[in-house]
């Protein structure tokens, strides 16, 4: 490195700090939106409205009123009722602030559902810069489509290393026999390209969260564990202290892992 790189170097402002973003990615229908009620442990959007047709979502912790993105950088706001009507392909993302616990550790972007012919992924796409890691939902009773890999294949390493394959409506497999069999082929085609894989019975989740053992058997314990993990990891990557958030407890262990980073500071 010659004196004049050094110098550069030494006069290069450090990133901010910033919180963890984690994407939520998959087909229609592929229990994005019941994911992102359980992490959030309420409805981001109105009752009828769904992400999947909509320019990414962003949400933050906050109390803030939603605005939309251009694709030049210009901000509106805009009303979380009439979000439908929001241009999706002149808009980089809407953004919406609520007072989570999950989102006192990290930003959640609720993607658009990448097999919808009317929609390009340069939607998505223009996002995906910003994103650290993923939560892909795929169905279990089509798990791993053609459609899924084509497009994994497009997402950088760096992400994939750090992103979780989450295996919805696990339950609907019923018997052990097909459970095992639909596992078995889903991590023979997906190799060693996400950094874990879950399966899930999300309805179930969402009933159980006062309910530790119906918790488990969900794998909403074992998924939720290693989110954290995951955005621990992320946060010490990007200067990121974890606060406390002053809502109810979603997810186990967030207050503990919380407390023990501001400790440590």
């Amino acid at each position: 490195m010659t004196n004049m790189d050094q110098d550069v170097s030494a006069n290069e402002t450090p990133p901010a700090p910033r919180k963890p973003r984690i994407a939520l990615m998959g087909e229609f229908s592929a229990g994005k939106s019941t994911l992102s009620n359980l992490l959030l442990e309420d409805r981001a959007l109105p009752e009828k409205v769904t992400a999947t047709r909509l320019s990414p979502v962003w949400i933050t912790y906050g109390t803030e009123p939603a605005y939309r993105e251009d694709i030049d950088g210009t901000t509106e706001p805009v009303s979380i009722d009439d979000i439908e009507s929001i241009p999706v392909f002149d808009t980089r993302a809407i953004h919406v602030s609520m007072p989570s616990e999950i989102l006192g550790i990290c930003d959640i972007i609720d993607m658009p559902g990448i097999s919808d012919p009317n929609m390009s992924p340069e939607v998505w796409q223009r996002v995906l810069p910003e994103v650290d890691a993923i939560l892909w939902c795929t169905h279990a009773t089509q798990a791993w489509r053609q459609s899924e890999a084509a497009v994994w294949e497009t997402i950088p390493e760096e992400i994939q290393q750090k992103s979780l394959l989450v295996v919805t409506r696990f339950d609907k497999l019923k018997t052990e026999n097909d459970r095992k069999r639909v596992l078995r082929r889903i991590k023979m085609e997906v190799k060693d390209t996400f950094r874990n894989i879950f399966p899930m019975a999300l309805i179930e989740a969402l009933a159980s969260r006062n309910e530790p053992e119906k918790w488990k058997t969900s794998g909403a314990d074992a998924f939720t564990n290693e989110l954290i993990d995951v955005v621990f990891e992320i946060a010490e990557k990007t200067g990121f202290v974890p606060k406390p958030a002053p809502a109810k407890v979603t997810v186990r262990r967030v207050r503990a892992r919380n407390s023990a980073a501001i400790r440590s500071v």
